[in-house]
């Protein structure tokens, strides 16, 4: 693939995917900087730490959809063309250049590429993540789990290409570099359960 056809829709990509609607949305509803509350992240499960599932709830819908709508906006160029586009949201979210490349996690924009790129993956990502978290009631654990099921699930099954399963593939690594330090507290039994308010 020429570099100059992967810059566009990373870059598109990147600028969507840093928009820190976890942020904004908490300072708008007058619930404070999310950064000063719990881990200080500023996605959606941070967000619930504030106490108002609402904005956890609409903040994760916001994440999500930075991923669909950059995939969106590339599809007509071809898969893997679009499959850039959703790879540079899940960076920018990551590593937003509004505050100084300290993001968040990535989950909901890792969906929300699925979403609009593959059914395959997100229904394995669905699946994965709502049996893991039936049986051990840890959601990062759901989700590093699922994020492994993801690309795994769409080489097996052949239906997308392997540059798309190779760019997700990636997308997993990140998460789960991102996701370290809920790796240690899973490993040393002080990571939050679903349902804990921690």
């Amino acid at each position: 693939m020429l570099i100059e056809n992967a810059f566009l829709p990373l870059l598109v990509g990147y600028l969507l995917g840093s928009i820190p609607f976890g942020l904004l949305i908490t300072r708008f509803a007058g619930a404070g900087d999310i950064r000063a509350i719990g881990s200080g992240n500023i996605g959606a499960t941070n967000v619930l730490r504030t106490g108002r599932k609402g904005l956890a709830a609409l903040t994760l819908l916001a994440d999500a959809l930075k991923g669909t709508v950059a995939v969106w906006l590339f599809l007509a160029s071809g898969e893997n063309i679009a499959a850039l586009a959703g790879l540079g949201a899940f960076v920018g979210h990551l590593a937003p250049v509004w505050l100084k490349f300290k993001g968040g996690k990535g989950i909901a924009v890792y969906v929300g590429v699925l979403m609009a790129l593959t059914l395959t993956g997100f229904i394995a990502f669905a699946v994965v993540w709502l049996a893991m978290a039936a049986l051990f009631r840890y959601s990062s654990l759901a989700a590093l789990a699922a994020t492994i099921a993801v690309p795994l699930a769409m080489w097996v099954l052949g239906d997308h290409s392997n540059f798309t399963c190779g760019i997700l593939a990636l997308m997993s690594v990140l998460a789960w570099i991102k996701h370290h330090t809920n790796i240690q507290r899973l490993l040393n039994g002080t990571e939050g359960k679903i349902g804990n308010k921690r």
